[in-house]
């Protein structure tokens, strides 16, 4: 059913703002009538985090998300899997991401963490998005300090030929020099598009629907067109 390459949202690291900007994703091709779908391979610390949920409540929809494995340590996954006793397999992880991905014209695969975070046994979370055959959509901090992160992490990307769409700076207020500064840096340093998306949460809070129609309104369509999939 697969009609475009699977698209990857992976981050520079943890809590850069991966789970927004996928919820953003998917409801925006959603609304443009795709068949959009986010997969989180694996989620840590659940409960209280589930970022499947968060997606699926951003979309006002159950089937809008999926996760096939939930581990409760707050820990990079082979390692929350040791923590608790069970196991964890990279070719089982795998295989539930490739039965979504043949299920979903559009899948978008949420990362976990930043790309060297260890998966499963020797695999990490950069080795399923290679295997996966998707184009990565970078997610990074917006301030002082994501320049280093970001350039690693492209090229981290390229070492392994996975296609790059774009880097999205998150939480963009451009309240320092350096916020200021850093996208049109970062286009330099990289080659890449680079978008901006402003913070969302309303009066501190969260809500994901919010924050889903915040980001579809911050991605230009210039950013919009580099997607592996025709948008509206």
């Amino acid at each position: 059913m697969t009609a475009t390459q699977p698209i990857a949202v992976v981050g520079t690291g943890t809590g850069v703002g991966k789970t927004v900007i996928t919820a953003g994703l998917t409801r925006l091709l959603r609304e443009a009538c795709h068949d959009a779908r986010a997969i989180k391979p694996a989620q840590t610390g659940h409960p209280p985090d589930d970022d499947a949920e968060f997606v699926a409540t951003a979309c006002d929809d159950p089937d809008a998300a999926t996760c096939p494995r939930y581990l409760e340590p707050a820990l990079a996954p082979r390692v929350a899997a040791e923590v608790a006793d069970e196991s964890l397999s990279y070719e089982t992880i795998r295989a539930a991401c490739e039965r979504e991905i043949d299920a979903t014209a559009v899948p978008i695969i949420e990362g976990i963490g930043g790309l060297r975070v260890p998966l499963a046994g020797d695999h990490e979370v950069i080795d399923l998005v290679a295997d996966l055959e998707a184009a990565a959509v970078v997610v990074t901090r917006s301030g002082l300090g994501t320049l280093n992160h970001t350039a690693l992490s492209i090229d981290a990307l390229e070492a392994r030929g996975i296609d790059i769409v774009g880097i999205v700076c998150n939480e963009y207020a451009g309240e320092t020099v350096a916020e200021r500064t850093n996208p049109a840096e970062l286009e330099r340093m990289t080659g890449y598009a680079v978008e901006t998306v402003p913070p969302l949460a309303d009066g501190g809070t969260a809500d994901p629907r919010t924050m889903a129609i915040g980001v579809g309104e911050a991605l230009l369509p210039a950013f919009r067109e580099l997607l592996p999939v025709e948008t509206n």
